[in-house]
């Protein structure tokens, strides 16, 4: 007989899925996540705290903020010595374990370098290793099935750079790829936990719909390409705004509306993928008699632009397509068929699932539970109006923290001047505001909102910028409320 007290886990985290592609208006094909969100709370703003994977689920783990526990880059893409995980920092999976859980992790890892899961509290695991990693994204040379040749762009622009696949269709369907391996994995640990009678956490981690763009025919058939829907920001010009983003724009602007079209296609149907794959489990769950005393959650590390701004993957500028990211989450004691506006992080999860399971608490200067928001959507709202997230660059470094407060959206930026968006008013956010006059006054206020977040997370690099060559801020550190 299961303890009502310690609800089992499921938690779902796709890498590179935007926000909008679980809500009743998206084009993507989500009928499993549907059945989630009618049974529990599905958050319209919540958002990464870094749009980049290792940061961001390091953060998951720890509850913390990149500058806290080390991992500030993609870990495998730097030197031994360089985005090291911390790992004086408590895991939640370690206080579950304290508290009788079984573990089990399955799919992408990408956190740290070791891949012993057992030091940070998964007892059973079984990750892609480090090999697979660098070969993401390389065409022939990676792990794919073979491409139709007829729907699939590579990326062989400029001299001297590798050819990569952008997009393709292929033959196979998800669960004769990569995922079908984590589903068996999760589906063997479920049945052997189920079979216990002891309480259990099992995470089910991808790399779609991130990466190279491959899907299977079958989940393509649910979208007319030609029917797609293309991003409001798709034409940006980036006026107003730092001059990187039209370098960056720069690798894609050879794309075509219809090879656009055709990776939104790849990318929904890798969604609908992974929706197809959660569906499986959470049909094992039912038909187990679980679903009443399991939380589950569905979370993405961050999203990606597929188009948005004239970009794609998730490397530069601070908007809403990279930094918004989806997240449902069902269970006992929690409301059914409800939305909130809270300004949850990726990184709240971790405190969250401490107290809904009544373990340990993790001490963090960072992150907040919203088990009560959970409970009662709309009560927490004072609590969660302020969204805070960091990025450290990706390979090329630059500084960025960006704050979301009611509905605006500033990001101060450590290689460029700053950006502001109403997001009520723009919410494609393709003005930049930062220069209008009368918003002086209200960036001065944001940006003392950052210092103020820096101080008190002990972001020290970025809070003793006193150096009058780094004086870039509207307000020093002095002005931290």
């Amino acid at each position: 007989m299961s303890d009502p007290s310690k609800p089992n886990i499921l938690l779902v985290v796709p890498d590179g899925m935007q926000a909008g592609t679980v809500f009743p208006d998206s084009q993507c094909h989500t009928p499993n996540f549907d059945r989630l969100a009618a049974r529990g709370v599905r958050f319209r703003r919540a958002h990464t705290s870094s749009p980049t994977c290792s940061p961001a689920r390091a953060s998951l783990m720890t509850g913390l903020l990149p500058h806290n526990h080390g991992v500030l880059e993609v870990e495998h893409g730097k030197d031994d010595d360089q985005c090291v995980l911390r790992t004086d920092k408590p895991h939640w999976a370690q206080r579950l374990v304290e508290n009788g859980y079984r573990t089990g992790y399955f799919g992408k890892w990408h956190i740290e370098r070791t891949n012993k899961l057992d030091d940070f509290g998964w007892q059973q695991h079984a990750v892609k290793d480090a090999k697979y990693m660098r070969n993401l994204g390389k065409g022939s040379e990676g792990p794919q099935p073979e491409i139709d040749p007829n729907f699939c762009r590579h990326v062989d622009s400029h001299e001297g750079y590798n050819k990569i696949l952008h997009y393709a269709a292929v033959d196979l369907g998800p669960e004769d790829r990569y995922p079908g391996v984590s589903l068996k994995q999760t589906q063997e640990f479920l049945t052997e936990s189920i079979a216990s009678g002891e309480p259990w956490a099992c995470c089910l981690s991808f790399s779609e719909p991130n990466e190279s763009l491959i899907a299977g025919k079958e989940a393509l058939s649910h979208y007319d390409v030609d029917q797609l829907e293309l991003p409001a920001s798709l034409r940006d010009d980036y006026s107003n705004r730092p001059n990187l983003y039209r370098r960056v724009h720069g690798v894609f602007k050879d794309v075509t509306d219809r090879e656009w079209r055709e990776a939104l296609a790849c990318y929904y149907a890798r969604i609908t993928e992974l929706d197809q794959i959660f569906g499986k489990v959470y049909d094992q769950l039912e038909a187990a008699g679980q679903l009443d005393n399991t939380i589950i959650i569905l979370a993405a590390d961050h999203g990606r632009y597929v188009g948005s701004h004239g970009f794609d993957a998730h490397n530069f500028g601070p908007f809403e397509e990279i930094y918004r990211i989806p997240m449902i989450v069902s269970g006992p004691g929690i409301a059914e068929d409800e939305e909130s506006d809270a300004l949850v992080g990726f990184h709240d999860l971790c405190p969250t699932l401490l107290e809904l399971t009544g373990s340990e608490s993790i001490d963090s200067p960072d992150s907040n539970s919203f088990a009560g928001e959970l409970r009662s959507p709309g009560s927490m709202k004072d609590a969660f109006d302020e969204g805070y997230a960091e990025f450290f660059g990706a390979r090329f470094c630059h500084i960025q923290r960006v704050l979301w407060k009611d509905h605006w959206k500033f990001a101060f930026n450590g290689f460029d001047f700053d950006e502001l968006y109403d997001l009520e008013a723009d919410p494609h956010e393709m003005e930049n505001l930062i220069n209008e006059p009368e918003h002086q006054a209200l960036i001065k206020e944001l940006m003392a909102r950052v210092w103020a977040k820096i101080r008190d997370t002990g972001d020290k690099s970025i809070h003793e910028t006193h150096y009058y060559p780094m004086r870039f801020g509207a307000v020093g550190p002095n002005a931290a409320a």
